[in-house]
């Protein structure tokens, strides 16, 4: 098919920059958010062999333990290279964009947009997006939809230690003010979302019991700057572990969310 029409750095970002196939083992940061992804993701599941759509599914770290899991898993992304990668999980995939889904009807019990809603600046386009989840979705069935944290920005640059220079302060100040990267340094072009935004997004297109949780917690800065500013890797320590418990601990306290560095909404299309 056509490729997806995407932003240019989105599509430099993921081909050329980084390989995302890497990003959630190689670090500890990156164990975190697979490790509480999981886990809240197991929690609301439907069970095996239930059929998952999963949109902007990258190279596949989700789509290979769900496979393992026992799910019946199908794979969607506007990157090429991402596709190529996802092969090897045993997903069928596809190059295709979460604003428009090739998928039937009420065909799928799960959909999963873990990354789709922060590449998709513009609201309408995010609102095409989760109109398209719901459209594919079976009554009752799970939507799990990740966002970046508005103020991811500000707990990563302070726990890096150049919070206080100047240049900094103006960029992360831009992104608290705009909510949107710009995507000309370090990471591509983003829409970062606030705990009430992002379910406020998901109840308005037609999703009941709306719930938002905080997925690496208040610690995962903490855990990220450790390993930058020494070079050790944190991945088996008991900071990871203590960054963890963390996590798990601030479930029950919204004012919460603010310190996680991605949000994850879970709701069910009515029945």
């Amino acid at each position: 098919m056509t490729p997806p029409e995407l932003a240019p750095e989105i599509v430099t970002f993921y081909t050329e920059t980084i390989n995302e196939a890497d990003r959630l083992s190689a670090t500890a940061d990156g164990r975190l958010e697979m490790v509480r992804t999981q886990e809240l993701l197991r929690r609301h599941l439907p069970p095996p062999p239930a059929r998952v759509l999963d949109v902007g599914g990258g190279p596949g770290a989700h789509a290979r333990w769900l496979i393992e899991d026992g799910y019946s898993l199908h794979l969607v992304d506007p990157i090429q290279r991402h596709i190529e990668q996802a092969k090897a999980t045993g997903a069928t995939v596809e190059l295709g964009d979460a604003r428009q889904l090739t998928a039937d009807d009420a065909s799928y019990d799960v959909v999963l947009l873990l990354g789709p809603l922060y590449h998709l600046i513009d609201g309408a386009e995010r609102r095409q997006a989760l109109a398209e989840a719901r459209r594919v979705l079976k009554p009752g069935g799970l939507l799990a939809a990740a966002g970046i944290n508005r103020y991811s920005s500000l707990f990563e640059h302070a726990a890096f230690a150049h919070l206080h220079k100047e240049a900094i302060q103006a960029s992360i100040g831009g992104i608290l003010r705009t909510q949107i990267h710009d995507g000309k340094k370090a990471f591509t072009a983003a829409y970062f979302h606030s705990g009430e935004q992002l379910r406020g997004e998901v109840i308005a297109a037609g999703f009941a019991g709306a719930e938002v949780y905080g997925i690496e917690g208040p610690a995962w800065s903490m855990l990220a700057a450790a390993e930058r500013n020494t070079g050790g890797d944190f991945r088996d320590t008991p900071l990871f572990e203590s960054a963890l418990t963390a996590a798990r601990m601030a479930e029950p306290y919204p004012e919460l969310l603010a310190a996680s560095s991605h949000l994850l909404a879970v709701g069910r299309r009515p029945t």
